[in-house]
């Protein structure tokens, strides 16, 4: 008999993010206006809700507006900064091209939107869902998926706490608590870790493309006022990625009390094992019309996050019994547009609405197979449809002519003229060349001015974990790493990882030891994607653990 107490409700949802928050606010109001009661609890495995979200952000409004269509006069914190200007910027190593607006689609040019913290955003949304009756539990990671004896989902149980490196129960412990629904939505965001193994057990990805993904680094700074223009959004494109021949760019949003959010992201479908997406953002920073909006500023914030950039060939099937993929668990973000948010939060509330009809009919525990029909009928699947070979353009051609062809599609594709071909993904893993075949890249050293090494921005992510616990950052064959990848590619996870989680000791001596220090963790994702060998295996920490955002 298991030790766990249990909890019922009708639906679980995995993730108090965007999606999540979504989801449950919208489960609430449509079982109102149906005169019924329907129990929502939201797990959240961040210290609170919002401590583990980062965004640039710019976000479009419309799920907002259809959710709770008077935010801006509900004290939202997003209402503050309406986006006022909106750049793109084509880089050179010294110099920029403005890009004219009249060369890009309208539905790139912000009108309408905000710019803010989506982590403020997600703790006002969660006090929404508080009011609506919605349980909300922070520090609780859910860690493993429950099944009933048809093999369809029951829930999930949070994760045991006071366990010890080697296993053994600490003082302190407490097991895990089982939470039992009708219906259970995974909302962990990109590539979450239980969204993966439910991918895999239900095979959710059969007809589809790879999921593939970018690595965005972010920071916040306070500027000189005289430099802020409040509403003011700047994307920029080229160096310093061009010179190694990957993809990506970087943003500049302008936001409310004299703060940047300045960031950058690198497409992890890069062929230089030698390439570091931190290293990047931080020589990004050096070119001159970046780097004179920081004089004189200070950096506040730090943090990193992987995306999606798969787009609607790569959304896996959302549904399987007992539950559904809601937000960037499925993967929904619309990469020329900078933005997922208001694409997850209407995917969630697509599904929220599915399973209020089913728990009503007195259903539960089948698949809501009304959530991906109204997804296919939705404005998000006409949105993203519209972008659907922009990344696998840019990438086959590169920066310059890829993305001129995907301007030409995606301004035939908004005219109505619908291009008669899909493009497909590769998986991030496989795209690494030989150390041997490609030129080793010396990155300048950190002038802790401008530019700063990785330790010292893992401390401004007020990252923690328990120190004695079970590494959650696990390898599927502990000899894999230091044998195959560090004479192929030179160990890229020391690289790749924008916290320092990853070192190769005893070099100097002949006998190289892969080290991972897992309390460096910001749960970016990046490593359980890009590792050659798929070898590295992400999973929760204890509940609570990794960085601490207050306004990311």
């Amino acid at each position: 008999m298991s030790e766990r107490e249990s909890m019922p409700y009708d639906v679980v949802i995995v993730g108090a993010g965007p999606a999540g928050l979504s989801a449950a606010i919208r489960l609430k109001k449509v079982a109102a206006e149906k005169g019924a009661e329907v129990s929502v609890c939201v797990l959240e495995k961040g210290s609170e809700v919002g401590a583990h979200i980062l965004s640039g952000a710019v976000i479009d409004p419309q799920s907002l507006d259809e959710l709770l269509p008077d935010w801006r006069e509900q004290g939202c914190p997003l209402a503050e900064v309406p986006v006022t200007e909106n750049l793109h910027w084509v880089l050179t190593r010294g110099g920029k091209f403005t890009l004219p607006h009249l060369w890009t689609p309208p539905f790139l040019h912000n009108k309408g939107t905000y710019t803010g913290s989506l982590g403020n955003l997600c703790r006002w949304l969660a006090g929404k869902a508080e009011e609506l009756g919605v349980e909300i539990f922070p520090g609780f990671a859910a860690a493993e998926i429950l099944f009933h004896e048809d093999g369809s989902v029951r829930g999930v149980a949070t994760g045991d706490m006071g366990v010890a490196r080697d296993g053994t129960r600490k003082p302190d412990y407490q097991p895990g608590l089982e939470l039992h629904a009708k219906y259970t939505f995974f909302s962990e965001g990109c590539r979450g870790h239980l969204s993966k193994e439910l991918m895999r057990i239900f095979d959710l990805r059969r007809d589809c493309d790879p999921q593939v993904y970018g690595l965005g680094v972010k920071e916040l700074w306070d500027i000189d006022p005289a430099l802020h223009t409040p509403g003011k959004v700047i994307h920029t494109q080229g160096w310093p990625l061009s010179e190694s021949g990957s993809n990506g760019g970087g943003w500049i949003y302008h936001q409310a009390n004299g703060q940047v959010s300045i960031g950058f992201v690198t497409w992890l479908n890069y062929s230089n094992p030698y390439v570091s997406p931190f290293q990047e953002m931080q020589r990004w920073k050096t070119h001159p019309a970046v780097a004179a909006l920081l004089v004189g500023g200070k950096r506040v914030s730090y943090g990193a996050r992987a995306i999606n950039d798969g787009g609607l060939q790569s959304i896996p099937r959302l549904v399987f019994p007992g539950g559904a993929l809601i937000g960037d668990s499925a993967g929904f973000l619309n990469v020329p547009r900078i933005k997922g948010t208001h694409t997850a939060m209407k995917s969630a509330m697509l599904a929220a609405e599915a399973a209020v009809d089913a728990i009503v009919s007195q259903r539960g525990g089948d698949e809501l197979t009304a959530y991906p029909e109204a997804f296919e009928r939705s404005w998000v699947r006409k949105e993203l449809s519209i972008v659907r070979n922009v990344v696998p353009l840019v990438k086959r051609f590169g920066d310059l002519i890829g993305s001129g062809l995907a301007g030409v599609t995606m301004w035939l594709e908004y005219l109505g003229l619908r291009m008669p071909f899909t493009l497909h993904h590769h998986p991030d893993h496989e795209t690494l060349w030989r150390k041997d075949l490609v030129r080793k890249i010396d990155y300048p050293k950190a002038d802790g001015v401008l530019t700063f090494d990785r330790l010292s921005s893992v401390f401004l992510s007020n990252t923690n974990h328990e120190e004695d616990q079970p590494v959650h950052l696990t390898l599927k064959d502990p000899t894999v790493p230091v044998e195959y990848d560090l004479p192929l590619y030179d160990e890229p996870a020391q690289r790749y990882c924008p916290a320092g989680v990853y070192e190769i000791v005893g070099e100097d001596v002949g006998e190289p030891k892969f080290v991972i220090n897992a309390q460096n963790c910001v749960h970016c994702k990046t490593c359980d994607i890009k590792d050659p060998t798929q070898n590295i295996n992400w999973v929760v920490p204890e509940g609570g653990g990794g960085p601490n955002y207050p306004n990311m």
